[in-house]
């Protein structure tokens, strides 16, 4: 974990945006508690969905470097992201699962939900290069 907690000391946009994790079973859950300044849409009102993305990515990364006990930053090749709800004005929490941890990429996919984690408002797909050579 402590990785990762150079991970986040070291990006100003995970501390502008508040976001926090803990551990669980070796699993990471981000915490993005809500600000006013994080709504894209204020006639709904709604979370921007960059925002969303980036604690899906950020939370993506870092279980990686946490399951294949990265030392460096992996480098993202591609996401996708499936945005299925609108992200109320409320908290949101993120995981992601490594599905293949290869030699040199890993593909994961993350969700955010808000009240209920079966009730996801987005989904990430990613590969990311790992860059540990």
């Amino acid at each position: 974990m402590h990785n990762i907690d150079k991970l986040l000391d070291a990006n100003p946009y995970i501390s502008h945006l508040g976001l926090s994790y803990e551990l669980r079973d070796n699993k990471i859950i981000a915490h993005l508690p809500f600000k006013n300044d994080l709504v894209g849409n204020p006639m709904l009102p709604a979370i921007h969905g960059g925002v969303i993305a980036a604690c899906m990515e950020l939370v993506a990364v870092a279980q990686l470097m946490n399951d294949a006990k990265l030392k460096n930053l992996p480098k993202t090749v591609n996401i996708s992201i499936d945005y299925l709800r609108s992200g109320k004005p409320k908290e949101i929490f993120a995981k992601a699962n490594v599905f293949k941890l290869g030699r040199r990429v890993a593909n994961i996919e993350a969700i955010a939900w808000q009240e209920d984690e079966n009730k996801p408002i987005a989904r990430l797909h990613g590969n990311f290069l790992l860059n540990e050579g």
